[in-house]
């Protein structure tokens, strides 16, 4: 028998890649996120591979696999892909202390974070010649 298939949580236009308990706060992946959302797959890329920031390169990883993903599993046009959504979420804090003055004791907070990036193939094409079109028959 086996068990019923389990739906697809995006659109059949669309891939995603998730990465989980990636070492870093969800303050400062955020902002590498930002920097990518709405962008061509190519130029987010492009961003990534220069971003002075440390955990740009895990990011690079996670979005270079929802274009892997696109292209293999949905059979998608990489060409044409863009980074629909890229949304942070938080994990655990692993929480340890640090030895202070006259015997006390400060908290060390040290967070981890989730990543989800879903790319989608957008349809500009068309409209891009549909628009061209009737600016010429004007």
């Amino acid at each position: 028998m086996g068990k019923p298939a389990n739906l697809r949580r995006v659109s059949e236009t669309e891939a995603r890649a998730f990465a989980g308990s990636i070492r870093v706060s969800p303050r400062k992946l955020n902002l590498i996120a930002q920097s990518i959302r709405g962008k061509k797959a190519e130029a987010a890329l492009a961003e990534l591979t220069f971003s002075p920031r440390r955990i740009a390169r895990e990011v690079k990883r996670v979005l270079e696999s929802a274009i892997a993903n696109a292209e293999n599993n949905h059979q998608l046009e990489v060409d044409r892909l863009v980074v629909a959504q890229a949304f942070v979420g938080k994990a655990l804090i692993m929480k340890r202390w640090h030895a202070r003055a006259r015997g006390r004791g400060s908290r060390i907070m040290k967070p981890f974070s989730n990543l989800t990036i879903v790319v989608a193939e957008r349809a500009e094409q068309a409209a891009k010649t549909a628009g061209s079109e009737s600016k010429e028959s004007a």
